[in-house]
């Protein structure tokens, strides 16, 4: 017998009780519409560079990554690292790691890029991270790769926790690498 369980945040729990069935169906649109991301990650060994992970940090990365996706259209707010006050690019990246894999990933963009390891564009899975220098200084901002191309970020004011593509001409002019944190 097979059974599956809706993973829903802590937080989503007890004063949020209004807006549990709103996180679960944005959750199950997300992963419809985003299609299953450990399917569309790549295999565990990456043929281009021979570079293996374990079946647990392929796993890992996975529940990252539709962490990431379950918080989509969270509110922005510059500085804001809770899912009550809202999420600027490293909160929401901490929040997602401690959250979904229990690894404490704090400071700026900046200071993420330096504790995850680097690794190449063609090694990317889900739950990897991504930073770009959108303020005119390196990693200065950050987001969750998902798979496909595309990456969870707090992205503004405006447009709040949204997915984007790795090749929109912004983000492609801006992209400064990929590190791995889960890598094993």
């Amino acid at each position: 017998m097979v059974t599956s369980h809706v993973f829903l945040p802590a937080a989503t729990q007890g004063s949020h009780t209004a807006s549990v069935w709103s996180r679960v169906t944005h959750l199950l649109v997300a992963a419809f519409a985003i299609g299953l991301v450990g399917c569309a990650s790549p295999p565990p060994q990456s043929p281009a560079t021979g570079s293996t992970r374990s079946e647990a940090a392929v796993a890992a990365g996975a529940n990252v990554a539709f962490f990431a996706l379950s918080l989509l259209g969270q509110p922005y707010t510059f500085g804001g690292r809770s899912f009550d006050e809202g999420f600027d690019c490293s909160g929401l990246v901490e929040h997602i790691y401690k959250a979904s894999a229990t690894v404490s990933l704090t400071g700026s963009a900046a200071q993420m890029a330096k504790t995850a390891r680097p690794i190449q564009v063609q090694d990317l899975h889900a739950g990897d991270l991504v930073f770009f220098n959108t303020l005119g200084r390196p990693f200065s901002h950050v987001g969750v790769y998902v798979g496909k191309n595309r990456f969870v970020h707090a992205a503004s004011a405006k447009s709040g926790v949204r997915v984007d593509q790795l090749d929109h001409p912004y983000f492609a002019a801006r992209f400064e690498g990929a590190r791995s944190v889960l890598t094993h």
